[in-house]
């Protein structure tokens, strides 16, 4: 099969192709020392993350076992790569002063810059604007999103950030206690999102990040959760991945989302990586 298709004016490389080299990177991965940012393994996950962005026609959930075990070796990869990036990020800005001034020198930015801006796009098309109150769920030690949409966006929103991790949200807390009127709108809450109940009913969207739920069955058992004590008409924002951008992320599928009206599907085709589910939870 031939590495290149052309649909359009834009070329579209083989599902062949892309396994291929996903394999050799997944390799080249594995050898490494450690995931701590460094020119090595900078360098391997950039190249990692330029290939999976290539327009590719690829369905995951059609790969024999072998590759299907290599993609879920791979997204927990990126996960702790991503979170060992963010830390030494976080860290670094937390120790100069105004750290929100300083945000651009996270690597990857403009891409939360541009996703934010998406997904508040998506959430105005469909009638949400500035809602009250906000839930993150898997907000990590740089909660990029939640600054950005509460900076930019959602100027009187207040934010309720969850992850699993007190050390992230020890060092996210210092870099939003920089700025007191953000620090005001915005708290931390160390717990997994399947313990966190009646306080669920309190949000009018709760955005669920790409990696809480690293396979299907604990996304889906995190979706009925939220699904189960998320007030009526309660909105929720789940992020996907579609095609070759389902090595970095889990995929959530409509079907996943059972008890929710799905109002918008969003699949990027630049350097965006995660796509974008909208859904109400329907009134029983």
């Amino acid at each position: 099969m031939a590495a290149l298709q052309f649909h359009g004016m834009e070329a579209e490389i083989s599902a062949a192709f892309l396994v291929d080299r996903i394999i050799d990177l997944h390799q080249s991965i594995l050898k490494l020392e450690t995931l701590r940012p460094c020119k090595k393994v900078n360098n391997l996950f950039t190249n990692l993350v330029n290939l999976c962005i290539l327009p590719c026609s690829i369905d995951v959930s059609t790969l024999p076992p072998n590759l299907q075990a290599i993609r879920e070796s791979l997204i927990i990869l990126c996960g702790q790569a991503e979170g060992l990036l963010e830390l030494e990020f976080s860290t670094l800005l937390s120790k100069i002063p105004k750290p929100l001034n300083n945000l651009t020198l996270f690597p990857y930015y403009q891409n939360y810059v541009k996703l934010a801006n998406l997904e508040n796009k998506i959430l105005n098309d469909n009638g949400i604007v500035n809602p009250k109150k906000v839930a993150f769920v898997g907000s990590g030690p740089l909660p990029l999103t939640s600054i950005i949409m509460a900076m930019q966006h959602m100027k009187g929103t207040y934010f309720d950030n969850y992850d699993v991790d007190s050390v992230a949200n020890d060092v996210a807390r210092k870099i939003v206690g920089s700025d007191a009127e953000l620090e005001g709108r915005m708290k931390f809450c160390s717990s997994d999102i399947v313990e966190v109940k009646e306080e669920l009913g309190g949000y009018d969207c709760v955005f669920l990040a790409a990696l809480v739920g690293m396979n299907k069955e604990e996304k889906v058992k995190i979706v009925r959760h939220l699904r189960k004590y998320m007030k009526e008409g309660g909105i929720l924002l789940v992020r996907s991945a579609q095609g070759g951008r389902a090595f970095l992320y889990p995929v959530v599928k409509v079907g996943d989302l059972v008890g929710f009206e799905i109002l918008s599907i969003f699949h990027p085709t630049d350097d965006v990586v995660n796509s974008v589910i909208l859904a109400r939870k329907q009134t029983s």
